[in-house]
């Protein structure tokens, strides 16, 4: 296999009109699973469409080694990239068994007799559905039509797997459960996988790097822990986990992870023009006995713990987590154990 390159890609649907995709550029390494992560309208789907071959760029192109897929004037067809996708809406024959839809790509190579049902049972056995072969996808729930999907792509053996918000249809239990599905299939298959959600509790649990796209742009390509971590802007910091974006004191902070000794010498330099954004993570506030004073707004109990809300006095606002009960208009003491300046 070999890696797949996005280089300088770009789509737009109307001339004269603004790019659903803009100059985005990434290399997805062999066997890895990358998430397109962004909210509606970001143009990730845009960007899988390209890759999959239902869309030309308008400008750019795209690579899998040194063989150019899709450029502005040349396009190879869907069939002849050796690449297998999953729909959010699972796209089953309702008329054909589980054996029959997972066998059917085969049957359009012109596979057929042993090697097609070997390989058949093969993939079911891969997806856990090796008993359910007989049956209709009308007798099947969700999560398993989805595997009978997932089926389908390992059947042919893909270089790329592409995956459109596949779990977007199922309740929170079966997503769980499904996650651990592409996990494995993505051990086993050893396939590229790239992966489109809006949901970055998916992002974070399933890919081994995380693209985030706003408004057509790529904004940062990283490692789940990395971007998680050390996400780069406003935008990125706000997209992905939880917290607080606060406006800071600048002058004092020569690092980008700052510690709480860092952020109150940095309270003395109150001058409003000089501000970093600084990234503040829930589970990094602590309610201290020595701290800034702040009054709670919002708790929503959670089961181990409680979610605040929190106004500082600049009316600024913080999450935090809290073990002990607190009240809507109670005054804490906070201190806020490490940050990001972004």
């Amino acid at each position: 296999m070999a890696k797949l390159i996005l280089n300088r890609l770009s789509k737009t649907f109307e001339t004269g009109g603004r790019p659903a995709v803009n100059d985005v550029s990434l290399e997805v390494r062999d066997g890895g699973f990358l998430a397109l992560l962004g909210p509606s309208g970001c143009g990730k789907t845009t960007v899988l469409r390209m890759i999959a071959g239902f869309e030309q760029p308008t400008d750019g192109s795209i690579l899998l080694g040194d063989r150019v897929l899709a450029d502005a004037s040349e396009m190879v067809a869907p069939e002849h990239r050796n690449m297998a996708m999953v729909f959010q809406s699972y796209a089953l024959w309702p008329h054909m068994s589980v054996a029959d839809n997972v066998g059917y790509p085969l049957k359009v190579r012109g596979i057929s007799g042993e090697k097609r049902a070997k390989k058949v049972k093969e993939a079911l056995n891969a997806v856990r559905l090796e008993a359910y072969a007989d049956r209709r996808p009308a007798d099947l729930s969700g999560g398993q039509r989805q595997r009978v999907a997932l089926a389908r792509c390992l059947v042919t053996e893909p270089d790329v797997v592409l995956l459109d918000e596949p779990l977007a249809n199922l309740d929170r239990h079966l997503r769980q459960e499904m996650e651990e599905t592409f996990r494995e299939f993505h051990a086993r298959s050893g396939a590229t996988m790239i992966y489109v959600t809006h949901d970055q509790a998916e992002a974070m649990a399933l890919a081994t790097d995380v693209a985030v796209m706003s408004e057509g742009k790529l904004l940062q390509v990283a490692s789940p822990q990395e971007i998680y971590a050390r996400p780069e802007g406003r935008l990125v910091g706000g997209l992905v986990g939880q917290g607080a974006i606060l406006k800071w004191p600048a002058a004092p902070l020569p690092n980008r992870l700052v510690d709480w000794e860092m952020l109150q010498q940095s309270l003395s330099h109150t001058n409003g023009q000089d501000c970093a954004d600084i990234l503040v993570r829930p589970q990094d506030v602590e309610i201290a006995a020595e701290g800034m004073l702040a009054t709670v707004t919002s708790v929503l109990f959670e089961g181990e713990r409680y979610a605040l809300k929190l106004a500082l006095g600049d009316e600024q606002n913080l999450r935090a987590f809290s073990r002990q009960p607190v009240q809507v208009g109670d005054k804490v003491s906070i201190i806020i154990r490490s940050a990001w300046r972004l």
